[in-house]
């Protein structure tokens, strides 16, 4: 079979089925990046959401053990929103990140592999493949890189000329032993500017992330969140884009190729207050279709408090003293308590927090108390 006449096909085909750029790599062991995720590890970097066996996101081979090429894809979704909702006081809204605004990219990157999955079939015969988005055991990143789709960037995203950063990656192992691409030119130069727009400076070096201080990585995280990361995180529900936003690549990049890819603005920024009341069925309902769901309703609405507390949002209080007083969740009522603090400036506010502590058992949650008495103090100076 002529392989570089079907991988011109596979390039043709893939535009029609809702794919931007596709590359060919090596099925090679990814040795250079042992090293980078070993010291990631040793170095508290990790954020714990990685595949946990690094031989496997190093050897191709132990999840293809016939690999002879990986196909990389991109797949551009939308950097700005068509009639954005606005964020009003008795109507504040939180926002979830560019990557989770259209339908989970997992869904809608799967169903892409499993097309060029079946033109494959079609073309050769049985082909064992395995499909890799996110989830899978390599780096998404590292393949892209070698297949040419794009260079790693000092903010750890891959950039293409074509599309910036706001692409998703997805890949393809197979058997077939396809001609690769080159690799292109890292173009960041001597660019900071995602370095130094990092609030928390988690972006430690080029390309270097550590992952534990990223504010996208706290947005996701299901315990109280840290005091000074509160602060950062402004109305932000998942995610974190500031390290995008600023790259110049991505100055004027804003694709809206594809349907699936496109906001539900209600979903992708919605109303905080409302999110406080969902139950999980309602949650799921609403915004399981989403990327930024897949942690379940309990960090959003977290981070909906949070955003409240920020807005000092004062229409919210009744709610957050509802939660503080009869919520079962420690990390829900706690982090009402300190929004109270931040929000109120009445003597109502401080009853209520000392009533609670009164009754509440929690040592985690008595200590949110103990900071929203200590906010209302200061507030009233």
């Amino acid at each position: 079979m002529n392989y570089a006449e079907l991988k011109k096909e596979l390039l043709e085909y893939s535009k029609e089925v809702g794919i931007d750029k596709l590359g060919i790599a090596s099925a090679d062991p990814f040795l250079s990046l042992k090293d980078r995720l070993v010291a990631q590890q040793e170095k508290g970097y990790a954020s714990g959401f990685e595949h946990p066996n690094i031989d496997e996101r190093i050897y191709p081979n132990k999840s293809l053990p016939e690999v002879r090429t990986i196909i990389s894809i991109a797949v551009s979704y939308p950097s700005r929103m068509i009639n954005s909702p606005k964020s009003e006081p008795g109507k504040r809204r939180g926002m979830f990140s560019r990557s989770s605004w259209g339908v989970d990219y997992h869904t809608a990157l799967n169903k892409r592999l499993s097309k060029l999955e079946e033109f494959l079939t079609e073309k050769c015969g049985p082909q064992a493949t395995v499909r890799m988005v996110d989830t899978g055991a390599l780096s998404d990143r590292a393949v892209a890189e070698r297949a040419g789709i794009g260079w790693s960037a000092k903010n750890t995203f891959i950039i293409t000329p074509e599309q910036g950063s706001y692409v998703f990656l997805g890949n393809l192992l197979t058997t077939i032993p396809f001609p690769t691409d080159e690799p292109l030119e890292d173009l960041c130069g001597t660019c900071t500017k995602c370095i130094d727009a990092c609030p928390t400076g988690a972006l430690v070096e080029p390309g270097v992330l550590n992952a534990q201080a990223c504010l996208s990585y706290q947005t996701q995280t299901k315990d109280f969140m840290p005091d000074e990361y509160r602060e950062k995180i402004g109305n932000h529900l998942y995610g974190w884009d500031t390290c995008q936003l600023v790259c110049p690549y991505n100055k004027k990049i804003d694709i809206h190729h594809h349907e699936d890819m496109e906001p539900d603005n209600e979903k992708a920024k919605p109303l905080l207050l409302p999110l406080l009341s969902m139950s999980n069925k309602e949650f799921k309902a609403e915004f399981g279709h989403m990327a930024g769901s897949w942690r379940g309703k309990k960090p959003i609405q977290r981070n909906a408090i949070i955003a409240l507390a920020h807005f000092k949002e004062e229409s919210a209080l009744p709610k957050l003293i509802e939660l503080l007083q009869e919520d079962p969740r420690p990390v829900i009522r706690g982090t009402a308590a300190w929004a109270i603090g931040k929000i109120g400036t009445t003597e109502k506010e401080e009853k209520v927090l000392l009533k609670a502590k009164e009754k509440e058992e929690d040592q985690l949650v008595l200590d949110e108390i103990k900071k929203g008495l200590m906010l209302l103090k200061n507030s009233s100076r």
